[in-house]
């Protein structure tokens, strides 16, 4: 899962399909993601020292990119960017002033580290109760194949067809609400508040858990179980489902994520069944929950 939405990830943003590129950021982009919830102990040998080396050689790695796509507009002289890089790199600000190298680097970065994990992650786990559950695997399948039919051989998926994902949609929500990719965020308390009886000072950092917003039984009854519907018509209560964060400072790919979950799904379920090689593989949690076996499961083609 991690390479597919890696490498969807660099043809996109910044149009690289070159595989030896690719591995080689897809390297250093393990040592971050590794030490990013590590202790934050800087000694040779910790994970926290690893993510600065790679966090270290991924940014020399994109700010090459940055320079040589910079020359290649000059030189082309374009004013309509071809991906997500060339338009970082065009766009202008209010006073005209453009992104600093840096910033753009910046922006990359955060995109890529999202996609190379939590995105891998809800596919993983989509796929997971998927093969699981043969109940909601057939409505997927029935939705996905009405789509399917209506295409022609040499057909792309259309944003059209992405709307008419709606079942699969929910099966894919109520999978990042039972096990969503991330464990949550810290917020600073702007003003004094109280909450289950504790006040909270102005200034504190707080730590909001995804997991137990997600299992709360007064918003989600018996919340252990997989069930869909839950976001039917105008869906949870706002704020009770929070994958992506929410408010202001909801995660800018949540479409990025839903696009590439769905595609994912029409390209897997209409070509194959699903089933778990290992019924009872268990789930670890490091900074993004994982099934310690890797999920390995055997497709099986559709009979004509």
């Amino acid at each position: 899962m991690k390479k597919y939405t890696f490498d969807l990830a660099c043809k996109l943003f910044m149009s690289i399909d070159d595989p030896e590129h690719v591995n080689r950021l897809a390297t250093h982009f393990t040592l971050v993601t590794s030490g990013m919830f590590s202790v934050p102990i800087d000694l040779p040998g910790t994970a926290y020292n690893g993510a600065i080396k790679g966090g270290k050689l991924v940014r020399d790695q994109l700010m090459k990119i940055i320079i040589a796509r910079k020359k290649e507009l000059m030189d082309n002289k374009e004013t309509a960017g071809r991906d997500l890089l060339s338009r970082m790199i065009l766009f202008t600000g209010k006073n005209g002033e453009l992104m600093s190298e840096m910033e753009i680097s910046g922006n990359l970065l955060g995109l890529l580290v999202a996609s190379y994990e939590s995105t891998s992650t809800a596919i993983t786990f989509v796929l997971k109760y998927l093969a699981e559950l043969p109940h909601i695997y057939n409505e997927v399948l029935k939705e996905q194949m009405a789509i399917a039919k209506s295409k022609g051989p040499n057909d792309l998926l259309s944003w059209e067809d992405i709307q008419k994902m709606k079942y699969s949609w929910n099966v894919a929500c109520e999978a990042l609400r039972l096990a969503p990719p991330t464990q949550g965020s810290f917020r600073e308390a702007i003003t004094d508040f109280t909450y289950a009886g504790f006040t909270i000072p102005k200034g504190w950092k707080t730590f909001w858990n995804v997991h137990t917003t997600h299992k709360n039984p007064k918003y989600f009854p018996d919340p252990e179980k997989f069930d869909p519907s839950r976001f039917e018509g105008s869906g949870p209560t706002p704020y009770t489902f929070v994958p992506f964060g929410g408010g202001p400072r909801m995660c800018p790919g949540k479409e990025y994520a839903r696009l590439e979950i769905l595609v994912f799904m029409y390209n897997v379920v209409t070509k194959f069944k699903l089933q778990k090689s290992i019924p009872d593989e268990k789930i670890v949690f490091h900074q993004f929950p994982t099934p310690m076996n890797g999920l390995p499961v055997r497709l099986q083609l559709h009979e004509k």
